[in-house]
């Protein structure tokens, strides 16, 4: 297609069937994450043995999915979405391949390195969204992102189910029966990286561009948003915060994507350690799970993810109706009722089920708002990298939620962990009111 002025149609066929490919694809990379998530926690006291390391693999995963944003971004900026795509994809592959390999030798720096290489799968599969809306009309992005999003419930609501049936592909292997889940996730994430290794031809982003450069050269066939510079340069963390400091509005984008995760992050990595000594008693922390606990843990680990994508279009529907700073607002009440469930309702599993369903829930709703608010907040030149720094800074909140909170835990238990975070909602729920307020003051002033 190089060359040719595409058609209108044309390129609505490219973007349909880019969406289609990238959704079927976060299916799989979903599977590959979801059984870390779920007991990464449990597996790090088992291979250190202090519950002191039991948030090691949550920050681990977040902070290389930190590290990972900006150089994926860049990679993607030079080679397009499908290099980056894939070569995010296959570290985590290389991840999983490692975590088996720890539980196999009881190595826990094995461990540790392969939560690394999960975290930088997660930072591919986050900058899936974006790949969706590079060659979507204005007015259709937030569906072409909600779509890719809500893809990702499928394979995640999955992935914390497979500990049982991994653990009976361990066995068969010949493995520890806590190392199939990660087999399973090993076969779900190259599948993903096949599959937009092959298909995800033309490339959205790097087609985006060569229209957008036709449209410089004579009468455009078709109407895109317009694709960034490729003067500027790629993955610049400075440049990306300077473009933030410019808004105000940008601002409160960003706190309220970071904090929501931060929140997210530091909640869920803890509730896996606090229904083990739920269900088991006091003082099982560090044994072994029995297959009764791992069952429990995982079916609440998948709601709280089908709290988070499941509702994904719904969120962007309300973030375009409602507006950008209301919904950030309706997702910091939602984070902080579910941490008031969670936490008041500590003695109960079924409380606690229901507080990490709403705490996915005030995520997706904070997140999409958050992040469709930072980008129509900065100029179209700058959204790439903003986009990535973004990316990066939520990957930080998550690292610091994830070491921080199995301090917390021990210090202070699992409510005074869960009104930690009910403080870090309402600092952002109050940003949020003011700026709202200030906003409608602003629109009642004549002239």
């Amino acid at each position: 297609m190089a060359g040719t002025l595409m058609t209108e149609s044309v390129v609505r066929q490219v973007q349909r069937r880019t969406v289609a490919l990238l959704s079927v694809a976060q299916v799989f990379a979903g599977i590959g994450t979801g059984a870390t998530v779920s007991i990464g926690s449990i597996l790090a006291v088992e291979l250190s043995g202090s519950t002191a390391w039991a948030g090691a693999v949550a920050t681990v995963m977040t902070l290389g999915a930190a590290l990972a944003a900006l150089p994926l971004a860049s990679l993607a900026d030079r080679r397009g979405r499908r290099v980056g795509q894939v070569t995010g994809l296959s570290l985590a592959l290389l991840g999983t391949v490692l975590i088996v390999l720890s539980v196999v030798s009881g190595i826990f720096v094995l461990l540790i390195l392969g939560a690394a290489g999960i975290g930088v799968g997660t930072a591919a599969s986050l900058q899936a969204r974006f790949a969706a809306v590079d060659l979507a009309a204005a007015e259709h992005r937030g569906r072409a992102l909600s779509t890719v999003v809500w893809a990702v419930t499928v394979g995640a609501v999955a992935g914390p189910n497979l500990i049982q049936p991994g653990a009976v592909v361990g066995q068969a292997l010949g493995l520890p029966p806590i190392a199939g889940p990660f087999v399973i996730s090993s076969a779900g994430l190259l599948v993903a990286a096949v599959l937009l290794f092959a298909g995800l031809r033309p490339d959205p982003l790097l087609l985006a561009r060569e229209i957008v450069s036709q449209q410089a050269a004579a009468q455009p066939a078709v109407t895109l948003p317009a694709a960034p510079s490729q003067a500027r340069p790629g993955g610049s963390l400075v440049r990306g915060m300077r473009a933030i400091r410019q808004s105000r509005a940008a601002w409160l984008a960003l706190a309220a994507v970071v904090g929501a995760h931060a929140v997210m992050v530091g909640v869920m990595s803890m509730t896996p350690l606090h229904l083990q000594e739920l269900v088991s008693g006091p003082g099982h922390a560090g044994h072994p799970a029995t297959g009764d606990v791992l069952v429990i843990i995982g079916f609440t680990i998948s709601l709280h993810i089908a709290g988070m994508f499941a509702l994904s279009p719904v969120m962007g529907w309300l973030t375009d109706k409602a507006g950008r700073t209301e919904t950030i607002m309706i997702g910091f009440a939602t984070l902080i009722a579910a941490v008031a469930v969670a936490g008041f309702g500590q003695s109960s599993t079924v409380a606690v089920a229901v507080g990490l369903v709403l705490l996915g829930v005030g995520w997706s709703a904070s997140t999409i708002s958050g992040s469709t608010l930072l980008a129509e907040s900065v100029g179209q030149e700058s959204r790439v990298v903003v986009q990535g720094v973004s990316d990066m800074l939520m990957g930080v909140a998550g690292a610091v939620g994830g070491a921080t909170s199995g301090l917390v835990l021990s210090g202070a238990g699992y409510l005074g962990l869960n009104m930690v975070g009910a403080v870090v909602g309402g600092a952002v729920l109050a940003a949020a009111f003011v700026t709202l307020v200030a906003a409608r003051r602003r629109k009642s002033v004549p002239g």
